[in-house]
């Protein structure tokens, strides 16, 4: 399953979204969710415990001004990667 999370960490039930994500999932941050995968932040260190696919809409995490601060535990993408994130995973679920 494809996991696309566009609100802040502190903005949703992140701790939720952590125990759903089985390890063959992927997790894509975009828009503001990009701010989980600041690097040394409390979000990215559970990322880093509990996902194993987390990924990152470059375009987002540039217009927030956030290029070269996220963790490189996290696989940076453009919207064709993302297409590429949905054929790969026929369900998917929005947070």
């Amino acid at each position: 399953m494809l996991f696309t999370l566009s609100s802040s960490p502190q903005h949703c039930d992140f701790s939720l979204l952590l125990k759903m994500v089985a390890p063959d999932d992927a997790l894509l941050l975009m828009q503001d969710g990009v701010l989980a995968a600041i690097h040394d932040s409390e979000a990215c260190e559970l990322l880093s415990q509990h996902v194993q696919s987390v990924y990152v809409l470059g375009e987002d995490l540039a217009a927030r001004g956030l290029v070269g601060q996220i963790s490189h535990k996290a696989t940076l993408i453009d919207y064709t990667g993302f297409v590429a994130l949905t054929e790969k995973h026929a369900q998917q679920t929005a947070w």
